[in-house]
C-alpha cells in the first residue's frame, strides 16, 4: 500500500457498521486559549489578591516574537499552528536539531547522535510534545528580525493518558536542562507587594521600554528570577514583544527553587559548525521544495531518519483533500474504543453541529502505512481554529458543560478507523483517572486556574499593529483611512496624548514614503521589515527624542538580503514631518520648481553674509548641478552628520513629496 489513490479507494470503500470502532489519541498540542471575562484591570486586581491572600503566585515570563512550533519525536511529528509537512516544520526541525547540537557539543562526537537518537526514544516511548516559540528570520516579520534563528521550548506535555497533561514551569525547566534545550526567562511574585511593583513597572515602562530596561526593571522588583538559556537582547534584539502573566501553585517559588538546586544550568559544549539556516535559505530560495529537502538533508539522521511527513512514502503527496468530510463522518460514527475517543469525539460533533469556525483536515498517517488494510485505517486529523470567536464559543458550552475537553491551540490527533467483530472490551464506558489537574489539585477554582493576562509593549505595537497590519488599509483605502486606522489603534490601547502626537508624525511620514516608494502595489507584510527597519533607523537619527520614540532599529538589516520582498536599490529615505522649527532643530531650505530663478545666486549671497539667520547654527550649500547620483540622498546624509544644521537645497524641489519626504530637521 504506497500510493495515495489506492489509500483513497480504501476509504471510499471502508463502511461504517456495528463492528467499526475508532482510536483517537492527541498527538501534538498547546495550551488551551483562554479568554478572559473580566477588563485586564480586574485581572490584574484578582491576581494581587490571590498572591496576598496565599493562594497562590504570580508568574512572568517573556513573549519572544515568533511562531509556534510543535515536536513529538521523528516519528510522534513536527508540527506548526495549523498544520505540518511544509517549510515551517522543516524550519523548526532544523534549528532544533542545530542547537541540539550546539548545545550537546561537536566534541561529543558520536555520543551527540546517540543522544538525540535517546531524546527522540523518550518522546516516542512516553508519547510527549514539546511546544517552541520558533524565531527566524525567514518565516515572516514579526517586530524585529531576530539576530539569531532559534527556539525557546514554552510547554512540555505528556500525552500517554489520554488527555493533555501540561508541565507546570519548575518542571519544564527542570527537563529542559536534563536535555540542554533551550529555556526562557522566568520571574515569580509571591508577596502583594512584589506582585504590585511588577505591574506598576511596566506601567511605567509600556510605551517606552525595551528589552533591557524591562528585564532589568523586574530583577529588582520579582522574588525569584530565572535568566533563560537564549538571552532575548542577544539573540532576537531589544524590541520586546510582551509578557506572560499567569496564576500558577503558591508552592511554584520553593519547587522552582529545588529544581534549580537540582539541575544547575549546563554548559555549553561548543558551537556547531555546519551550514546555518540562512545559508541553506538562500541558495536554494528559489524553489520551496528543494528548501524542504536541503533543510531535512542538513539534520542528522538520528534525529529525523526519514521525510516521511513533507515527502510520503515514496511519493509526492500525502494529503487527500477528498477524504476530509469521509473521514470526520466515519471517525463520528463509529464505536469509540476507549474514553480518550469518546471525549475527542464529543468535542467534534460538537464543533460540527453549532458550526463553529474550525476545520478538520485529515492526511493519510505515513508512519503507519505498513499497517493500512482494508479494516484499518489511519489518518491525522488537524483541528484547525479559523477564528477566535471558536475558543469564545467553546468556553460558553464547557461552562454548562464542565466535563468537555478543553479547546487546545495547535491541535493534532492521530486517528484509527477499524473493523473488530469480536468487540472491544475497555474503558468506552468508564472515565480514567488521567491525573489531576495542578491548578484544581491546589484548590483554586477553573477562573482563577486559568487566569492569565498579556502584556504587550508599544515599540512592539508600532511595528506590528501600525506599520505592518496597517499596509492593506493604507494601500487599498489610502492615507486618511490609514490615519484614522492608527489613530483607533492607540485610542484603544489608551495611549498617552504625548506619544499619539509623537507617532502621528513618524506614521504620516512612514505613508507618504512608502506609498510613492511602492505606488499601487502593496509592501508585502510577510518581508515589511526590508522597508521598514530602514526608515525607522533613519527617523530615529533625527533627534534624541524620536530616538526614544523608535528604541532599536535597522542594526542587522544589511546581513538580512535573503529576505524576499525588498527592492534593494538605494533610495533616499528620510522623510519627516513639518514640526515648527527651534534655534536647537535643523533647517532644510527649499526652492519651487522654477528654473532660472536664480536659486544659486541667493544661496552665494547667504553663505556670504555669516550670522545672516540669527543665530550660529552651520550653513551648507549643496547645489544641485554640481552632484552626481542621488542628490536627495546626499541632502539626507548630511542631515544625519550634522542635524542642527541649516541645508541651503539648491535643486528644483516641485512637489510635496519631495518636501515631506526631506522635511525638517
Amino acid at each position: 500500500m504506497s500510493e495515495p489513490n489506492a489509500a483513497d479507494k480504501l476509504l471510499e470503500n471502508f463502511t461504517v457498521d456495528s463492528f467499526t470502532y475508532s482510536v483517537a489519541q492527541v498527538r501534538a498540542t498547546f495550551y488551551p486559549k483562554f479568554e478572559n471575562d473580566k477588563s485586564d484591570q480586574e485581572v490584574r486586581t484578582r491576581m494581587a489578591e490571590m498572591v496576598s491572600k496565599g493562594l497562590a503566585t504570580l508568574e512572568v515570563s517573556l513573549k519572544h516574537s515568533g511562531s509556534l512550533f510543535m515536536y513529538a519525536g521523528h516519528e510522534g511529528g513536527a508540527y506548526a499552528k495549523n498544520s505540518y509537512g511544509n517549510i515551517y516544520t522543516a524550519v523548526g526541525v532544523f534549528v532544533l536539531g542545530r542547537m541540539f547540537r550546539e548545545a550537546w557539543g561537536e566534541a561529543w562526537g558520536s555520543q551527540c547522535s546517540k543522544k538525540q537518537a535517546e531524546f527522540n526514544k523518550f518522546l516516542e516511548s512516553n508519547r510527549m510534545c514539546i511546544s517552541m516559540e520558533l524565531v527566524t528570520a525567514v518565516l515572516g516579520d514579526h517586530g524585529q528580525r531576530p539576530r539569531e534563528d532559534y527556539v525557546v521550548v514554552t510547554a512540555v506535555t505528556d500525552l500517554g493518558c489520554g488527555k493533555p497533561k501540561f508541565y507546570s514551569t519548575p518542571d519544564v525547566i527542570a527537563f529542559c536542562r536534563k536535555w540542554r534545550l533551550p529555556t526562557n526567562h522566568v520571574w515569580l511574585f509571591s508577596t502583594r507587594k512584589s506582585v504590585i511593583s511588577f505591574f506598576a513597572a511596566y506601567d511605567a515602562l509600556c510605551e517606552e521600554g525595551t528589552a533591557t530596561t524591562v528585564c532589568k526593571a523586574l530583577d529588582e522588583v520579582a522574588d525569584v528570577s530565572i535568566p533563560g538559556s537564549k538571552d532575548h537582547i542577544k539573540v532576537q534584539g531589544e524590541i520586546l514583544e510582551g509578557l506572560v502573566a499567569r496564576i500558577v501553585s503558591r508552592e511554584s517559588s520553593e519547587h522552582m527553587e529545588q529544581v534549580l538546586r537540582d539541575y544547575p544550568l549546563p554548559p555549553s559544549e561548543g558551537d556547531y559548525l555546519g551550514s546555518s539556516l540562512r545559508d541553506i535559505w538562500a541558495e536554494n530560495r528559489s524553489d520551496e521544495k528543494q528548501q524542504i529537502k536541503a533543510l531535512l538533508e542538513s539534520v542528522d539522521t538520528s534525529f529525523l531518519p526519514n521525510y516521511m511527513d513533507w515527502f510520503g512514502n515514496d511519493v509526492a503527496d500525502g494529503h487527500s483533500r477528498n477524504a476530509d468530510r469521509s473521514v470526520v463522518s466515519k471517525f463520528l460514527q463509529a464505536l469509540p474504543a476507549d474514553f480518550c475517543t469518546t471525549k475527542l469525539q464529543e468535542m467534534v460533533r460538537l464543533m460540527t453541529e453549532k458550526r463553529f469556525p474550525a476545520a478538520f483536515k485529515c492526511y493519510h498517517n505515513f508512519h503507519k502505512i505498513n499497517s493500512v488494510s482494508s479494516d484499518s485505517l489511519h489518518f491525522k486529523m488537524v483541528i484547525h481554529v479559523q477564528s477566535d470567536s471558536a475558543f469564545r464559543r467553546y468556553q460558553e458550552e464547557m461552562r454548562h458543560n464542565p466535563g468537555l475537553w478543553p479547546l487546545y491551540r495547535g491541535f493534532f490527533v492521530d486517528v484509527n478507523l477499524f473493523k473488530n467483530k469480536k468487540g472491544i472490551a475497555g474503558e468506552s464506558s468508564q472515565e480514567i483517572n488521567y491525573g489531576s489537574d495542578t491548578n484544581a489539585k491546589d484548590g483554586l477554582a477553573n477562573e482563577d486556574a486559568n487566569l492569565m493576562i498579556k502584556l504587550k509593549f508599544l515599540k512592539y505595537k508600532i511595528r506590528t499593529f501600525l506599520i505592518r497590519n496597517g499596509l492593506p488599509v493604507l494601500f487599498k483605502q489610502g492615507e486618511a483611512a490609514y490615519k484614522t486606522y492608527y489613530l483607533r489603534q492607540m485610542k484603544i490601547w489608551n495611549t498617552s496624548a504625548a506619544k499619539q502626537r509623537e507617532l502621528s508624525r513618524m506614521l504620516d511620514d512612514w505613508a507618504v514614503y512608502i506609498r510613492e516608494t511602492y505606488g499601487h502595489e502593496q509592501l508585502s507584510s510577510f518581508s515589511y521589515l526590508s522597508e521598514a527597519e530602514p526608515f525607522l533607523e533613519q527617523y530615529a537619527k533625527r533627534s534624541p527624542k524620536t530616538q526614544a520614540l523608535i528604541g532599536s532599529a535597522g542594526s542587522f538589516m544589511r546581513d538580512l538580503a535573503i529576505i524576499e520582498g525588498s527592492r534593494g536599490e538605494e533610495r533616499d529615505i528620510i522623510p519627516s514631518s513639518p514640526t515648527p522649527m527651534v534655534k536647537d532643530e535643523g533647517l532644510i531650505v527649499f526652492f519651487p520648481g522654477i528654473p532660472g530663478c536664480a536659486k544659486s545666486a541667493l544661496c552665494e549671497e547667504i553663505m556670504s553674509a555669516p550670522g545672516v539667520l540669527g543665530d550660529d547654527r552651520p550653513v551648507h550649500h549643496l547645489m544641485g548641478d554640481l552632484f552626481q547620483g542621488k542628490y536627495w540622498g546626499m541632502v539626507a546624509e548630511e542631515c544625519c552628520n550634522e542635524p542642527y544644521s541649516v541645508i541651503l537645497a539648491d535643486k528644483n524641489a516641485p512637489n510635496r513629496g519631495v518636501w515631506r519626504q526631506q522635511g525638517t530637521y
